[in-house]
This record gives C-alpha cells, sequence and structure tokens, in this order.
C-alpha cells in the first residue's frame, strides 16, 4: 500500500511547494493537484514548481480532460515536465466534471476519453501518432513510461480503464463500496487478458484530524461532490445494477452548484448528514451503534440500533448497555441510591 495526497489549487506558490516537500520527506508516494481551470489556479505551472522542490515524489493530475486540455498540448507539456521532473510525472485523466460543468458543457464521452489517453500516453513515450492531419511525433521527448490513471465509475468507464490504463481513480472511502468496483474491475481486466494485479486502485478520500464536530464539516463537501457522479451514473444505469449505499444517500440531493465545488462550507452539502459522513468509521469500529433515528443505510452497519431517538436518551442508553455487560450497571445504581 502507498499513501498520496490531492491538493486543490488554492493555496499560496509557497504553501504548495511546503506541503509537497512535508508530503515527500513523510514517505508520500504521489502528489496530485486538481485540474479545474475556472475555479482555481493552473496545475500545469504548480506541477513545475513541485517537481523543481523534490526529488523522488511522482506528480499529476487528479484529474485533466481531453476536452478543456487540447491532447498533444497535454503530451507535450507532460513530457516537458518529465525533463524537468526527472522522469516523475503520471497522468490522471477522466471524462471531464467541474472544468466542464462550471462553462455550463457536459463531460466528454468515454470513446474520446479512449482516444485521448491512448494519444497522449503514445506521444509522451515517443511513438508516432496518427490523427485527422498528417501523423505527428514528440521527436525531442525522453520517452519516459507514463503512468496513466482513469476516473469512473460506471461499468462503461471500468471496462476501459481495465483495457488500456495502469490505475484507476475512485473518489471514495468506503471500503465496500470500493471493493465492489475493484471486484467489476478485476473481472473486465481478466475479460481483456490482462492480470488484474497490474492495475492499481486509488481511493481518493479527504481527511482531517481534529474535534470530531470540525472534521465532519471539513469533509462534507466530499460525498455531496462524489453525489454528482453517483446523480450520473443512476442518470444512465439501473439502480438495481449499483449498490444501495453508493445511491441511498443522495436521494435529497437538490442540485449543485459547480462555483462552490468541493468547497468547504457549501450549501452544495446541505444534504449530507453527520451519518453519511460517520459511515465509514463505523465500519471499522469493534462495536458500532446506532441511534433509533438514524436512515437506514446507517442502521444496517451497526449491531446495535437503541430504541431511544438521537438526542433523546440514546447515548444514556447506551452506556447502560455497556455498564451492564460489565456486571458494573446495578453496582452503580445501589451506590447512587445509598
Amino acid at each position: 500500500m502507498e499513501f498520496g495526497f490531492t491538493l486543490k489549487p488554492d493555496h499560496t506558490i509557497k504553501r504548495t511547494i511546503k506541503l509537497t516537500q512535508q508530503a515527500e520527506d513523510n514517505g508520500f508516494t504521489h502528489a496530485w493537484l486538481f485540474d479545474s481551470h475556472i475555479l482555481w489556479k493552473d496545475p500545469y505551472p504548480l506541477l513545475t514548481i513541485m517537481a523543481l522542490n523534490t526529488k523522488w515524489v511522482r506528480l499529476g493530475t487528479c484529474v485533466t480532460n481531453p476536452a478543456t486540455r487540447e491532447p498533444t498540448v497535454t503530451a507535450s507539456t507532460l513530457a516537458t515536465l518529465n525533463e524537468i521532473s526527472d522522469g516523475r510525472m503520471d497522468l490522471g485523466i477522466g471524462r471531464g466534471d467541474s472544468a466542464r460543468r462550471v462553462m455550463g458543457k457536459p463531460p466528454t464521452t468515454l470513446a474520446r476519453l479512449e482516444e485521448a489517453t491512448t494519444l497522449i500516453r503514445d506521444l509522451v513515450e515517443g511513438r508516432t501518432v496518427a490523427q485527422d492531419g498528417p501523423d505527428v511525433q514528440l521527436t525531442w521527448t525522453r520517452k519516459d513510461k507514463l503512468p496513466v490513471w482513469i476516473a469512473g465509475y460506471g461499468p462503461k468507464a471500468l471496462e476501459l480503464t481495465a483495457r488500456i490504463a495502469d490505475g484507476v481513480i475512485l473518489q471514495l472511502g468506503d471500503v465496500d463500496l470500493i471493493r465492489w468496483f475493484v471486484g467489476q474491475l478485476r473481472d473486465y481486466a481478466k475479460q481483456a487478458g490482462r492480470d488484474p494485479k497490474d492495475i492499481k486502485v486509488m481511493a481518493a478520500a479527504p481527511a482531517h484530524v481534529g474535534d470530531i464536530e470540525e472534521c465532519r464539516e471539513r469533509v462534507r463537501w466530499f460525498p455531496a461532490l462524489v453525489g454528482n457522479h453517483v446523480a450520473d451514473l443512476v442518470s444512465r444505469y439501473e439502480p438495481g445494477d449499483l449498490p444501495p449505499a453508493l445511491t441511498g444517500y443522495v436521494r435529497d440531493r437538490q442540485g449543485y452548484d459547480y462555483l462552490h465545488h468541493a468547497e468547504v462550507g457549501s450549501s452544495n452539502a446541505g444534504f449530507v448528514g453527520d451519518e453519511v459522513v460517520d459511515l465509514g468509521v463505523m465500519r471499522r469500529v469493534g462495536f458500532p451503534v446506532a441511534v433509533g433515528s438514524a436512515s437506514r443505510d446507517v442502521t444496517g452497519q451497526a449491531l446495535y440500533v437503541t430504541a431511544a431517538r438521537g438526542g433523546r436518551g440514546a447515548v444514556r442508553e447506551v452506556i447502560e448497555l455497556i455498564l451492564r455487560s460489565q456486571g458494573k450497571w446495578e453496582p452503580l445504581i445501589r451506590e447512587f441510591l445509598a
């Protein structure tokens, strides 16, 4: 297992450099940047300064797209960055979400994504590419191998990833959902004649250290962001073909303002309750408990569901349950009444 980090490109230049150096010093293997040129700073100048101020950490976009970035330009940029970084560039690419939608335009097609991804990799690695006009080649490139990561959730995107990519980017922190997607990816890899172990999996999810209430507010934007992709999937596939844990929490979603994409405190996350944020933690603790008023997605993960509603005696009920299991409840009551 390896650890990387992704920055939203709204930090100062000095802060970007410091965070990247700190990550490298602590063993992080990858440093990624969002690519949404209207909302934030352009990633490629930032990747340049990150490369110049580090030694071995790998660098890339998480993710770019072939609609706002013309593929031959992207290839030339990455080949140049490979010279600057001594061959440390990765390509993270998808159909285009916020970079397109903030301009009122839809994501590109999977066919275009496949065509562009193959073209970018071939050019960076020194191969001649046929296009609408004359064949083209970057005769000056170092010909470094370009690892390709494709972002996607749907069956067609996973099938494409299994055929041509070195890794998949899943913007999820839920272990069970990741297992569901990776299972499909591996099946598609076998169908394509590839060893599933050759395809890496990136589970991209936010993290914040602090008080629980602060942590919830700092990461609540992420399920809202993922909700866009989920809503897109639901519109194109039968809900029964998708896991309920993925589709359930977007039932109350009312829309999304891309001008406030991935923004802490945005109203975009108004439909994301604490139970959605806490769900991944519940699946990891030894004794998960849910209050009686929690959603079915949450109570389904609990070993114990309180009779009381949240804020109506649920905590007292759990404390009593634990003390009774330890044989301490009756002695405490007798001591209290004495």
